[in-house]
């Protein structure tokens, strides 16, 4: 198994492009929100540029980082399967099952917008941006404590993170519509 800790650092390699994919992605879209409520040209032109970046960063970095970061870990599973034996393991794959429909309903987004096919907000697109953090939390606590119990507190910080960022959301919503250009 002299191979392990290559296939370890390969999967946490794209688990973090991965992340970095789905962290970027929601923002573009809700500059392609926004872009698509503007007049023309503005709208036309900074609409295409928007679709192209995110047709670049969907296809050619996120998509292709989790497909590697699900079969390295894979891999990884079955060079060591007694790790399905542990209810920490058990909770972290719920959590990635999470995370994979996060994936597929950000693509089914995705898919829309690039057909000027507008059913969301900028402001729920702004929300949806931190489904990924949410996940990302609680998995890098499961993974480091290598408890199933532990994550709680874990989670408990994510719920505190989230009530943080809501409030913070709520004080941009403020200030954005007494200064649009802020």
């Amino acid at each position: 198994m002299d191979y392990y800790n290559y296939i370890k650092s390969l999967h946490l390699i794209f688990v973090i492009t991965w992340f970095a994919g789905l962290f970027y992605i929601p923002r573009l879209f809700v500059y392609q929100i926004e872009a698509f409520h503007k007049s023309s040209p503005e709208k036309e032109i900074l609409g295409k540029q928007l679709k192209l970046m995110a047709k670049r960063l969907w296809t050619i970095i996120t998509w292709p980082s989790a497909i590697l970061a699900i079969g390295f870990a894979v891999w990884l599973i079955i060079l060591v399967p007694s790790w399905l034996e542990q209810s920490w393991m058990h909770v972290k794959l719920g959590f990635v099952i999470v995370l994979i429909l996060y994936h597929i309903q950000t693509h089914n987004y995705y898919k829309q917008l690039q057909k000027d096919i507008v059913k969301k907000s900028s402001n729920f697109m702004r929300l949806w941006n931190e489904g990924a953090t949410f996940i990302l939390f609680a998995v890098v606590f499961l993974v480091i404590l290598k408890n199933a119990l532990s994550w709680i507190f874990g989670v408990i910080g994510i719920v505190v993170l989230g009530v943080l960022l809501m409030l913070g959301f709520k004080v941009y919503k403020r200030i954005r519509s007494k200064n649009p250009d802020a």
